[in-house]
């Protein structure tokens, strides 16, 4: 059983740090690639499987003349949307998605949660873009 865990462990922590390599060696020196953060919280699944990753926070620079949808697109192509425009609402980032009726995408900038659609929120140089998994109370 000890070995089993380990083998897990080891595997999981492998396909990390081959993650992170790949990732870095991704970016040119010429063009380079926009900086965001994520933040997962590791939650054990059911069952012999090892732990999930499960992102709950993503975090990137605005820039002049993008909308904070546009540019969420940039750092997860993969994000899904509903709608279009100012009518776009994210149900799911990085492979999250909230759960219908008890959670939803929020974004925030500069620390403050926006009172408009990320599809018409134009960001600018400097400003703090925020995503955030919340719980609908």
């Amino acid at each position: 059983m000890m070995r089993k865990t380990s083998s897990r462990l080891l595997t999981a922590t492998a396909a990390g740090v081959l993650s992170i390599g790949l990732l870095a060696g991704c970016t040119g020196e010429d063009d380079p690639a926009p900086e965001a953060s994520v933040e997962a919280s590791t939650e054990a699944d059911a069952g012999d499987e090892a732990p999930a990753q499960d992102v709950t926070e993503l975090s990137y620079a605005g820039e002049d003349g993008q909308t904070a949808l546009d540019l969420l697109l940039v750092h997860d192509p993969e994000a899904e949307v509903s709608g279009e425009g100012e009518m776009a609402f994210v149900t799911a980032i990085k492979g999250h998605a909230a759960e219908d009726g008890a959670e939803f995408w929020a974004f925030y900038v500069d620390g403050e949660m926006a009172q408009v659609g990320a599809g018409s929120f134009e960001t600018e140089d400097g400003q703090q873009i925020q995503w955030k998994l919340e719980e609908i109370e």
